[in-house]
C-alpha cells in the first residue's frame, strides 16, 4: 500500500491516537497531508479536537474521583508538577484551563489537578472544548500552511512527502526529547520535576 492509501485508510486514527497521547506532531502531520489533499482539513481538526477533549475529561474525571489518594501514589516528580499546575490555576484560573495543553509538561496534570479542585464538571467541559477546538485549528493549520510553504519552495512535493512526513516526525521527536532533557536538567539541579 502506497503513502495517500494508508494515509486515507488509517490517518483519522493517527490523529486520534496522536492526540490521546499529547502529541502536536501527528496534528502537524495530518494539517500537512491534508493541504496534500490525502485528508480534510476540517475533518483533521474535529478528530485532534475529539482525542484531546476526550482524555482531559478522562483526567477531569480521575482527579474529581480519586484526588489527593492518588496523587500521593505518583513519582514525586508529578506531584511536584501538581503543586505548580495548582498554583497556576489559583493564579490564572480561566486562562489555565484554556490554555493548559499549550504548556508542555502540563497536559496531563492539569486537567486532574483541575479536577481536585472547586471549578464544577460543566464548567471544565465548557473550557476545556473551547480550548481543545483552539488546539486543534491552531496545530491542524500550522501544518498545512507547512505544506504550502514547502510547494511554493518546492514546487510539486509528490517526490517530497515522505522526506517531509520524516522531518517533520523527527523535529516533534527532538523538540520532545530536548524539552525532556532541559526538565530532568532543572530536576537534577533543583531536585524537582515538571509536569
Amino acid at each position: 500500500m502506497d503513502l495517500e492509501g494508508l494515509v486515507r485508510t488509517y490517518g483519522y486514527a493517527a490523529v486520534l491516537c496522536g492526540t490521546l497521547l499529547e502529541g502536536e506532531t501527528p496534528v502537524v502531520i495530518a494539517g500537512f497531508l491534508s493541504h496534500r489533499g490525502y485528508l480534510h482539513p476540517p475533518l483533521v481538526a474535529l478528530t485532534a479536537f475529539t482525542g484531546s477533549f476526550l482524555v482531559d475529561q478522562f483526567f477531569f474525571q480521575l482527579g474529581r474521583q480519586k484526588g489527593r489518594r492518588l496523587l500521593l501514589q505518583r513519582s514525586a516528580r508529578w506531584q511536584v508538577g501538581a503543586i505548580r499546575a495548582e498554583a497556576l490555576l489559583q493564579r490564572f484560573g480561566t486562562w489555565l484551563i484554556l490554555g493548559f495543553r499549550f504548556l508542555y509538561g502540563f497536559r496531563t496534570v492539569t486537567p486532574f489537578v483541575i479536577g481536585m479542585s472547586r471549578v464544577s464538571a460543566a464548567r471544565f467541559a465548557i473550557l476545556n472544548a473551547t480550548g481543545a477546538a483552539i488546539w486543534a485549528v491552531v496545530f491542524t493549520a500550522a501544518g498545512y500552511f507547512f505544506g504550502r510553504a514547502m510547494e511554493a519552495i518546492l514546487g510539486d512535493l509528490r517526490r517530497h512527502e515522505a522526506w517531509l512526513i520524516g522531518a517533520l516526525a523527527i523535529a516533534g521527536i527532538g523538540i520532545w526529547r530536548l524539552r525532556a532533557h532541559r526538565r530532568a536538567g532543572g530536576t537534577a539541579a533543583s531536585g524537582e520535576g515538571g509536569g
